[in-house]
């Protein structure tokens, strides 16, 4: 992914939608996501149309980066290794494939070897 500055984790983009200031330099950065960030985020049940027009704009900021055999490979090592969800296994294999950092607020990730992950404390 050319030009592409970082990778982001869907919760990153849910606090960049409950208006997280400390957040608001993320669009000034050209970024990536998975496509399984994009499954979650409008995957989500009783979604509103509200919501939709909301998180597609966010997602026309986005580079949305597709699922594939290699990415695939990479995160059943990452399961096969470490207590991961399904998803957040994609994820990091996905940035991982891509060779670009991935910033995240989920602490349980920066125990993954091998990937450049930027772990953010925005619990506050």
């Amino acid at each position: 992914m050319s030009g592409i500055d970082f990778f982001v984790d869907t919760n990153i983009l849910l606090y960049i939608m409950d208006g997280r200031p400390e957040l608001s330099a993320v669009s000034q950065f050209s970024h990536a996501i998975s496509v399984i960030t994009e499954v979650e985020l409008l995957g989500k049940k009783d979604i509103t149309p509200s919501e939709v027009i909301t998180i597609r704009s966010l997602l026309n900021n986005c580079s949305i980066a597709s699922f594939n055999d290699t990415i695939k490979d990479i995160a059943i090592s990452i399961k096969q290794k470490y207590t991961v969800k399904i998803p957040d296994a994609i994820i990091v294999a996905t940035a991982k494939f891509y060779e670009l950092p991935l910033v995240t607020a989920d602490m349980d990730l920066k125990k993954i070897k091998g990937v450049d992950i930027v772990i953010l404390d925005l619990k506050n």
